[in-house]
């Protein structure tokens, strides 16, 4: 049995670095900069995953709260992947109060389709 997930919101208890580190690697965000990582998280809704107090994932919502959404950069750790986490992550996104009542919400991704289907 995994360990639980704990999902937040507050930026304060995200590693920045941590998700720096991961995003200046990935296919779409490929060299980013911290400080644009850093404004990035500040204007956006940002979710991340907890496992032991540790971060072991992330996602963030640009969104006018209104009727329209866009979910972005979304990872889960390569050696967290394939428990589950990632589809409790979006849970977690798609329940949250302040997203409720969207038209439309859009992620654009080359990768794991099926874990943003549901």
């Amino acid at each position: 049995m995994n360990p639980p997930l704990k999902v937040s919101t507050d930026i304060g208890q995200m590693d920045t670095e941590l998700i720096h580190g991961y995003l200046t690697q990935s296919y779409w965000a490929r060299g980013i900069s911290l400080e644009l990582v850093r404004r990035s998280m500040a204007n956006s809704l940002c979710f991340g995953g907890f496992v032991d107090g540790r971060q072991i994932a992330f996602a963030r919502v640009i969104s006018d709260y209104a009727t329209f959404a866009y979910l972005g950069d979304v990872f889960v750790l390569p050696d967290w992947q394939g428990r589950g986490y990632g589809k409790k992550l979006m849970t977690a996104v798609f329940a949250h109060p302040q997203l409720q009542g969207l038209r439309r919400f859009m992620l654009a991704t080359a990768s794991a389709h099926a874990l943003y289907a549901g």
